[in-house]
C-alpha cells in the first residue's frame, strides 16, 4: 500500500472505519495522511477490516505523533500500532509512553519493553481512583476550601499528576472529583458566582491586508473611535477625490472596485522606530476597517543609502505586528514608467534640465547664506530652454554624460507661489550608484517629490495617508498628477507619534551603535521597533497603545512612562506568572527530613484556569530572596525575621526562622534555618513570599545566566536638545544580575510561547513559534520579563520588559 495516492488513501481510511468527514480532514494534511496510510499497512497484512472506534482514534493519534518520524525509527513504530490493534494500549497516556519508548530505544525496542514502559496489563479500578482522589482532597483541604469551586481545574491537574493513577482512564477522574468536592463544600452558592464579563463590540471581519489586532484592542478604546471618528472618520469615501478629467476616476474605480487602497511606503535606509508603528496601524488598519487593501511599498529611489538588511527588517516588523500586505512593491518597479512621465513633462514644457549648483538653486529660491528665507525668488537661467534642448539634455543625463551635481531635471512650477514646494522642485538627479534591483541600468534616479504621487497613482491608491510634515507637499503632489493628466490620489496628513526621553534620529542612533554604547540597532533600550521587539513588548501591546492615543492632526509627544504603563496593562492580562529569586539565600527546614519531597500544583495565573497549571517540588531546602529577610523583627516588617511566621506562596504551612549564619568577611547572611509549621494549627500569615526549591533531581532551581534590567537610556526627557546627547547617557540604563534563579515552570512557558490566551487571540499580533522574545512571563513582585536572543540551549538570558506597577501601600 506504499506509494498510494490521496484517493486510494481515502478508500483505505474509510475501510478502517473513519467517517467520511474525518477522512476529508485527514487527506488535507499530506504528512498525516501518509503516516496513517503507512500505519494501516503495518496492522493489516490481508484485506482491511473495520476497527473499533477507540482503536482508530488511537491510530489517528499515533499518525499525528509520528508524521515526521525519521526513516531509521519508522520500522519500530509497528510495535506501537500492533499494541493498539490488539488492545494492549487503551488510552492516549499509554500511547504517548509507548511512542516515547521507541524513540528512546530505537533498534533495541522490544514488545516486552514497550508493555512495561506503557503500563500494559496494569488495571486501575474506579475504586482505586476514588480512594486516591479522596486522599488528595484531604491533603489539600485548606486550599480547596479557600478556592472553592474555582479551584476544581487545579484539582483535576493535581489528580492527573498522581503517580499511582498514571495508567488510569482520565474519564474516571471528573466524576470522582465532583463527588468529593460536593461532599466537602456543599452545593454552589453566591461565593461561587462568576461575574459576567462585558461583551466587547464585534470586531470587523478580517481581510487579507489586516492584522488581527489592527481593529481590536485590549483597552476600552473601540474600533470606531480610531477608524470611523476624528481624523480618519472624516476622510472622503473611495471615489470622492476630484479629478482633472472624469474618465480618470472611472478607470480608477474600475480597477479598485470602489474599495479603499492605502500604502505604507518606508525608505529602506534604516530601521523602523516607534513612530512608524502608528503609520503602519493607520494605513493597514484603515484599509482593513473598510474591507480594502494596503500595499507595502519600498521607496527605493536612493541606492546610495539602501541596504538589504533594512528591506528584510521592515517586512519582518510589518508581519510581526500582524499585518499581511496586499502586495509588496518597490518604487523601482516603476522606473520605466516614471521616466516616460518625465519626458511627458518636458514635452509639455513643464520640466527643464538645470545645471545650477546647489548654492545657486538656494539663492534663486530666496534663501540667504545663513539659511533664512524671504529673499527675492528668481527663475533659473536654464528655465526657458526649448523643449527639444531639454529633452536632449535629459537623455544625456540618462546616458551617463553628466556627473552627480552637474545636471538635474526640475519641474516648472510657480515661483510666485508662497509654498516652497512649488518652487521648481527637482524631479531627477544623477547618481553613479548601482541599484540593488535594477543594477547599473540607470544613471539617473527620481526624487521622492516626483516618485511618490505618481506611484500612488499607478497603484490606484485611494487614500495617501502621511504625517503632517508633508502638509505643504500636498499642493505639489496634486499639481504633478494633474500636470501629466493621471489619476490623482488624495493625500491627507495626520500627526506624528513621538516618544520623549529617547532619540529616534537614524544618525544619532548610529552614533550610539558605532561607539558601543548600545548592543546594536535592536538594543532593548532603543525605541527602534526591532529594539522594542527584542525587549519583549508584544505586538498587540503596541497597536493597543496606538489605538488609545487615536489619530488627529496634532503631533503626539508621549512620555516613556505612559508607553510602559500601557504595555504593563496589556501584559497583566496576557502573561503567565512564575516565581523568580534575584539574590538567593538558602533556607533549611530543620524539621523536615533530607529526602522530603512534595509537589504542589500551581496555576500559571490565579483566576485564569484557561492558562493551565504546572507543578513545583517542595523539599527541606529552598531559596528565598535576600531582600525578604531581616536579622531583626519589627512591627512594620512582615517577611522573614527570627521568630516570625511567614507564608510561602502556594505552600499549605508557614515557616518560622529559628537561626541564621553569616559570612564573617562580608557580613552577608549565608544560611537561614527555619521550622516548617506543619505541626501547629494553620494561621493565615500577614504576608507570603516567593521561594524556589533546592531539588536538582527535579530540575529546580533553573539558573539564569544574565538578568538584564533596563531603565531609560538618557537622563533627560529631551536628549536631542542636549549640547552633546552622548553626555546625557544614563549609566544605570542597563543593570545585569548574574545570581538569579527561577522555578522550573520556565521550561513549560517556553514550550507554550507565544502564549495565546482565549479572548486575546485578536490582539496578539503575529509571532512565530520559537521566537525567544515571545517567551514572556510575570516574575512575581519583580516585573515582566522575556527571553533575550542571546539565550541558548546552555544558558538563559532574560530581559525586563517593564517593572510592576508601584504599590505604595505594600509593606516592605
Amino acid at each position: 500500500m506504499a506509494d498510494t495516492n490521496i484517493g486510494q488513501l481515502a478508500v483505505v481510511f474509510q475501510s478502517l472505519g473513519f467517517q467520511e468527514a474525518k477522512v476529508a480532514e485527514i487527506v488535507k494534511n499530506k504528512k498525516l495522511a501518509a503516516a496513517l496510510g503507512q500505519i494501516a499497512n503495518e496492522v493489516n497484512s490481508g484485506p482491511i477490516q473495520p476497527l473499533d472506534k477507540t482503536i482508530i482514534a488511537l491510530l489517528h493519534s499515533l499518525a499525528s505523533l509520528s508524521k515526521d518520524i525519521n526513516d531509521d525509527l519508522r520500522p519500530y513504530r509497528k510495535l506501537v500500532s500492533e499494541a493498539i490493534v490488539d488492545g494492549r494500549l487503551k488510552s492516549n497516556v499509554q500511547l504517548d509512553a509507548a511512542y516515547k519508548y521507541i524513540l528512546v530505544n530505537g533498534a533495541e525496542s522490544t514488545k516486552e519493553g514497550l508493555n512495561e514502559a506503557s503500563g500494559v496489563g496494569i488495571e486501575i479500578t474506579r475504586e482505586q481512583v476514588e480512594k486516591a482522589v479522596e486522599q488528595y482532597i484531604a491533603d489539600n483541604k485548606a486550599e480547596i476550601e479557600q478556592n472553592r469551586y474555582k479551584g476544581v481545574p487545579s484539582i483535576i491537574v493535581g489528580v492527573k499528576n498522581l503517580k499511582e493513577l498514571r495508567w488510569a482512564s482520565p474519564a474516571m477522574f471528573k466524576p470522582a472529583i465532583d463527588a468529593q468536592v460536593l461532599a466537602l463544600l456543599g452545593p454552589k452558592d453566591e461565593r461561587d458566582l462568576v461575574k459576567k464579563k462585558e461583551k466587547k463590540p464585534a470586531a470587523a471581519k478580517k481581510d487579507s491586508g489586516a492584522a488581527k489586532d489592527s481593529t481590536t484592542t485590549s483597552t476600552s478604546t473601540s474600533v470606531r473611535s480610531m477608524y470611523s471618528e476624528g481624523f480618519l472618520g472624516a476622510l472622503h469615501k473611495a471615489g470622492g477625490n476630484q479629478q482633472i478629467k472624469p474618465e480618470l476616476m472611472a478607470a480608477h474605480l474600475k480597477a479598485t472596485g470602489g474599495r479603499v487602497f492605502t500604502r505604507f511606503p518606508p525608505e529602506p535606509n534604516g530601521y523602523l522606530h516607534i513612530g512608524h508603528s502608528k503609520a503602519i496601524a493607520v494605513n493597514f488598519g484603515y484599509a482593513s476597517y473598510h474591507k480594502g487593501e494596503c500595499y507595502l511599498r519600498y521607496d527605493d529611489t536612493n541606492p546610495e543609502a539602501e541596504e538589504e538588511q533594512y528591506f528584510t527588517s521592515i517586512k519582518d516588523i510589518v508581519e510581526w505586528l500582524g499585518f499581511q500586505p496586499y502586495k509588496i512593491t518597490y518604487s523601482s518597479d516603476y522606473f520605466d514608467q516614471l521616466y516616460e512621465l518625465a519626458e511627458t513633462m518636458i514635452k509639455k514644457d513643464l520640466a527643464y534640465v538645470c545645471h545650477c549648483t546647489a548654492e545657486q538653486v538656494k539663492a534663486a529660491r530666496g534663501v540667504t547664506e545663513d539659511g533664512t528665507r524671504g529673499g527675492d525668488r528668481t527663475p533659473c537661467e536654464h528655465r526657458d530652454r526649448t523643449i527639444e534642448d531639454n529633452l536632449q539634455e535629459f537623455r544625456n543625463m540618462r546616458d551617463g554624460k553628466f556627473q552627480p551635481g552637474e545636471a538635474t531635471l526640475r519641474m516648472k512650477q510657480d515661483l510666485l507661489n508662497p509654498n516652497p514646494q512649488m518652487w521648481d522642485l527637482v524631479a531627477y538627479r544623477v547618481l553613479n550608484a548601482t541599484h540593488h534591483r535594477t543594477g547599473d541600468k540607470w544613471k539617473i534616479y527620481p526624487t521622492y517629490d516626483f516618485t511618490h504621487c505618481l506611484v500612488d497613482s499607478i497603484e490606484n491608491i485611494s487614500h495617501s495617508l502621511c504625517t503632517t510634515e508633508f502638509y505643504l507637499s500636498r499642493e505639489s503632489y496634486e499639481w504633478l498628477c494633474d500636470a501629466v493628466e493621471v489619476y490623482k490620489p488624495a493625500q491627507r496628513e495626520y500627526g506624528r507619534l513621538n516618544i520623549t526621553g529617547t532619540v529616534l534620529s537614524k544618525r544619532k542612533i548610529a552614533k550610539l551603535v558605532n561607539k558601543g554604547i548600545v548592543r546594536g540597532w535592536d538594543d532593548p533600550r532603543l525605541f527602534t521597533l526591532v529594539g522594542i521587539k527584542r525587549r519583549g513588548v508584544p505586538p498587540g501591546a503596541i497597536l493597543s497603545f496606538v489605538a488609545q492615543l487615536g489619530v488627529t492632526t496634532s503631533n503626539t509627544n508621549i512620555q516613556v512612562a505612559r508607553f510602559e504603563n500601557s504595555v504593563r496593562k496589556y501584559l497583566e492580562d496576557s502573561t503567565p506568572r512564575l516565581m523568580m529569586v534575584q539574590d538567593p539565600v538558602v533556607v533549611i527546614l530543620d524539621n523536615l527530613p533530607v529526602d522530603h519531597l512534595e509537589e504542589f500544583s500551581v496555576p500559571f495565573k490565579p483566576g485564569s484556569p484557561e492558562m493551565g497549571e504546572h507543578t513545583l517540588p517542595f523539599t527541606n531546602r529552598l531559596y528565598v530572596d535576600r531582600s525578604d529577610f531581616r536579622e531583626e523583627a519589627s512591627k512594620d516588617y512582615f517577611r522573614l525575621a527570627p521568630g516570625q511566621s511567614v507564608g510561602l506562596l502556594k505552600v499549605p504551612h508557614n515557616i518560622r526562622v529559628t537561626s541564621f549564619t553569616k559570612d564573617p568577611e562580608t557580613g552577608l547572611v549565608t544560611e537561614i534555618h527555619a521550622h516548617y509549621e506543619n505541626d501547629v494549627p494553620f494561621k493565615k500569615p500577614k504576608t507570603y513570599i516567593q521561594w524556589i526549591a533546592d531539588a536538582p533531581a527535579q530540575g529546580s532551581p533553573v539558573y539564569i545566566d544574565e538578568l538584564r534590567i533596563f531603565n531609560q537610556l538618557f537622563n533627560s526627557e529631551n536628549p536631542a536638545g542636549h549640547p552633546n546627547f552622548l553626555e546625557d547617557i544614563n549609566p544605570e540604563s542597563e543593570v545585569v544580575i548574574k545570581s538569579a534563579i527561577i522555578e522550573r515552570g520556565i521550561h513549560e512557558v517556553r514550550e507554550k510561547s507565544p502564549w495565546v490566551v482565549p479572548g486575546k487571540e485578536e490582539s496578539s499580533g503575529k509571532e512565530k513559534k520559537g521566537s525567544l522574545e515571545a517567551v514572556r512571563f510575570q516574575a512575581l513582585r519583580v516585573g515582566y520579563f522575556c527571553m533575550d536572543k542571546d539565550t541558548t540551549d546552555d544558558k538563559i538570558v532574560l530581559n525586563r520588559i517593564v517593572s510592576l506597577k508601584e504599590d505604595t501601600a505594600k509593606n516592605i
